[in-house]
């Protein structure tokens, strides 16, 4: 089997993050610019830059972050804000528009209105985030039509499909398996709908609501599962260097074995090693043959 590496998109540089928002809030260049060297030195593709909502001081602060890590770093942004104004002001800013990522446009009509054009403008790749009006799709047909909405509309804005990195949207594991399924359905189905398209997940979407120490298990072993489906990028916490081996295609062996799992071919559990097991524990709660709970690793 050929092995599919994964370019990472380092997330851990957000306002939501102790050491990184509270340096955001007092404009400490220090601690961030610490922060952009240790994801690039773990071999990370992009940096996501996640300012969230930033109501208040938005359109100053993204730029203020952009110019901070760009002092200490050639690697291509990736902007991420909830805020069209403060999303538009990055841009601005930013140095490498063409190898820039926007984190996201969404299929929502006053997001698409207001980013597409900046989009267009700066000439980024775009993470089209299939999150409607009514929010999150109920199943892999309604992602396929949001795919093909958002995907017109960026054609229209003269942006073509290889600039775009759909994200099904992971969904917490303590909320079921139903919704992981539907998202490895639509990837498996991106290229008939949007050739030469590329694809991303919040990886750690899948954990959230999991004790800290146990989510990095369920991490992986869905990184893997997204590979079986010709995923291209991943936001990823670069502070994993067992999910970077991943990405970096070193870990092939395992990887097999769960791509095995997907295509029914289960191995004996007793002949496997600990890091072995813990990935085929994860992967029957991830893909629903077991129900999920906190002690899936131990039973």
């Amino acid at each position: 089997m050929s092995s599919n590496l994964i370019l990472g998109i380092a997330e851990s540089i957000n306002i939501m993050g102790t050491r990184s928002g509270t340096a955001m809030k007092a404009r400490d260049k220090g601690p961030i610019q610490e922060m952009a060297k240790e994801e690039t030195a773990a071999g990370a593709a992009w940096l996501d830059l996640n300012v969230g909502p930033a109501r208040k001081d938005g359109t100053e602060l993204l730029p203020w972050v952009v110019q901070t890590i760009e002092e200490v770093t050639t690697l291509p942004l990736c902007l991420d804000t909830t805020n069209t104004a403060a999303m538009a002001a990055g841009f601005a800013a930013i140095k490498n528009k063409k190898g820039a990522i926007m984190n996201s446009i969404s299929a929502q009509p006053e997001r698409m209105e207001k980013l597409i054009p900046v989009a267009a403008e700066a000439g980024c790749n775009v993470i089209t985030l299939l999150w409607g009006p009514e929010g999150m799709p109920r199943d892999s047909n309604e992602r396929c039509a949001m795919s093909v909405d958002l995907m017109m509309a960026l054609n229209e804005a003269g942006i073509p499909n290889e600039k775009m990195i759909f994200d099904p949207i992971a969904t917490p594991i303590t909320l079921g398996a139903d919704q992981i399924a539907s998202g490895l359905e639509f990837l498996s189905m991106l290229q008939e709908i949007a050739p030469g398209a590329r694809s991303t997940v919040g990886l750690s979407n899948v954990s959230n609501g999991v004790p800290h120490e146990l989510r990095g298990y369920l991490d992986r072993t869905y990184l893997i599962m997204l590979m079986k489906y010709n995923l291209t990028t991943a936001i990823v916490n670069s502070y994993d260097p067992e999910l970077i081996a991943i990405c970096r295609g070193e870990r092939q062996t395992i990887v097999n074995m769960v791509h095995e799992m997907i295509d029914g071919n289960d191995p004996d559990p007793s002949t496997l090693d600990q890091k072995a097991l813990e990935h085929y524990k994860s992967y029957k709660v991830l893909s629903g043959q077991n129900v999920f709970s906190e002690s899936w690793l131990t039973l």
